[in-house]
């Protein structure tokens, strides 16, 4: 198969066309491999309009999704980003210049994409979704969904940090930017979306007696 090839449709039929304007953005998924962050037989749907598996637990964000919700960080070179679950976007970054960590709490997903995420310069750190390692993030992205507000994400951001994630309780979820600044928390609705909620990110039952 020929990746090169496919990697550019991604980009001109997926991303291009749906809102993506970021030329920047453009040109690290077009360079980023992203066959390497899929489970070895899953590589050869890496680039269609799909969800294709990383672990049986995890799987890579639709390009036109991943595409409207990293423009929506407004990322910048030189930037701290925090990635949660999403070897691929972490890469993503990289290539555009920031200074990227994956968290992930799945030692699987390390196994499958460490390779990868060493030769973009991605750190890992393998630890629980709901306690974000370390603090000061420019950028915090998430390709999983999540079906309330991660306060502790929104913490760990710096001053006029941006954390985009994908808030979904039912079949179809909004991806939602939130802006962290000296006089509170903004958040604004980007586009509808249905990544994968983790079992992991969702809030405990509460017992009383």
């Amino acid at each position: 198969m020929d990746f090169a090839a496919a990697r550019k449709v991604m980009v001109d039929s997926q991303v291009r066309v749906n809102d993506v304007t970021d030329r920047e953005l453009h040109a690290a998924l077009g360079a980023v491999e992203r066959e390497r962050f899929c489970a070895p037989d899953r590589a050869h749907a890496a680039y269609a309009d799909v969800m294709p598996e990383v672990t049986a637990q995890r799987r890579l964000m639709l390009p036109r999704d991943l595409g409207k919700l990293l423009q929506g960080t407004d990322a910048r070179a030189g930037e701290k980003a925090l990635v949660i679950v999403g070897p691929y976007a972490a890469a993503v970054l990289a290539k555009m210049g920031l200074d990227v960590t994956l968290q992930d709490s799945d030692a699987e997903v390390f196994a499958v994409t460490g390779d990868a995420l060493a030769d973009y310069g991605v750190k890992t750190v393998e630890a629980p979704l709901n306690a974000p390692s370390g603090s000061g993030y420019d950028v915090i992205v998430s390709e999983a969904a999540v079906p309330v507000r991660q306060d502790a994400w929104i913490e760990a951001l710096a001053d006029n940090g941006r954390l985009v994630v994908v808030e979904r309780s039912g079949p179809i979820g909004k991806a939602v930017l939130y802006v962290k600044s000296s006089e509170g928390v903004s958040r604004r609705e980007l586009f509808d979306g249905s990544p994968v909620i983790l079992d992991e990110l969702k809030p405990q039952p509460a017992f009383a007696l």
